[in-house]
């Protein structure tokens, strides 16, 4: 009698255990947003200041590529330019000088002519006096005599002036030719000067995101190229845990929606979160092995995303419970 009691009893503790609720709806693992840095430079590494589980800021540097070659190389482009630069001076003074000549020739006419017509109204005053009789003949015919010789000089200048006219238009149009040519070297060179800049500064190693070096693939003094990972960093404080839920769980569930998130240390050491549902699968999949959700009998489940504030506990890989 008292052995079909106590089988009773347990049979009454054992059905009492089983319709006690969860503490937790869904379980997973808390996960990071990790990005893997990579060289964007080949050469000696000359200095990585970063370790692992070293925190780093976003759009610090932590670390150089030898840029020794790419500075002498930028020099020499930089000199090449100053070279160019003055070619272009020297041409542009060239053709200024031109243009300043030919303005004084064409002064130099303006005043050979202003000289005849002077003198032509000169002549007319000594003719009107002539007919008085108040000056000899001599004087009217000095005066044409000079404006013959005036005529003469202004014709020859004339000529001279169209002939280097021509020769100076030929010459600046060389000179603007050759001037466009400098020009476009020396925008070559800036070009290749630009692209220096970019690859000196491509040889700074900056964290991308701040966050904890997880993983550290090379060392100081190790040669590297272009893409070779050099460190792991993960977002340790903003941290998510990925669980998963069946299909009746899931027309409860929502993005943006506040949920409880616990961590799993065993024994039932615990710290609780504030969550925040970020993304739910739009495609379900089966069950993985490692996870447990309140219907361990479903095939098939749904990832879902929940974020959280780590405060330092939470660590990458570590198991967790969500409470909807």
């Amino acid at each position: 009698m008292k052995k079909t009691i106590l089988i009773a009893s347990l049979a009454l503790i054992i059905a009492a255990c089983s319709k006690k609720e969860k503490a937790y709806d869904a379980t997973g693992t808390f996960e990071a947003t990790e990005v893997t840095l990579s060289a964007e430079a080949t050469g000696q590494l000359t200095l990585l200041s970063a370790d692992e589980g070293q925190e780093v800021a976003h759009g610090s540097v932590i670390g150089y590529v030898d840029k020794k070659q790419l500075e002498l190389k930028r020099q020499q482009l930089e000199a090449s330019l100053r070279q160019l630069d003055a070619s272009r001076e020297q041409l542009s003074a060239t053709r200024s000088s031109n243009d300043s000549r030919q303005l004084d020739m064409e002064k130099q006419l303006a005043t050979i002519r202003q000289q005849i017509a002077n003198a032509q109204r000169e002549k007319q005053r000594f003719s009107e006096l002539y007919k008085d009789g108040a000056v000899a003949r001599k004087q009217v015919d000095d005066i044409a005599y000079q404006i013959s010789v005036l005529e003469k000089q202004l014709a020859a200048t004339e000529d001279q002036i169209r002939s280097n006219n021509a020769a100076f238009d030929d010459q600046n149009r060389g000179i603007s030719a050759q001037i466009e040519g400098v020009a476009q070297q020396a925008d070559g060179i800036t070009a290749q000067i630009a692209q220096i800049d970019d690859q000196i500064a491509n040889a700074d190693i900056v964290s991308p995101i701040k966050g904890t070096i997880i993983e550290k693939y090379v060392e100081n003094g190790e040669f590297v190229t272009t893409g070779k990972p050099l460190l792991k960093i993960a977002d340790t404080q903003n941290m998510f845990i990925r669980a998963y839920v069946t299909s009746a769980q899931l027309q409860g569930i929502k993005v943006g929606q506040k949920v409880k998130v616990f961590t799993d240390y065993g024994d039932e050491q615990k710290h609780s979160y504030e969550g925040t549902v970020t993304w739910i699968s739009n495609r379900s999949e089966f069950t993985p092995k490692t996870i447990l959700t309140d219907d361990e009998r479903a095939d098939l489940v749904y990832a879902v995303k929940i974020a959280i504030k780590n405060d330092g506990f939470v660590k990458i890989g570590m198991y967790g419970e969500v409470k909807f």
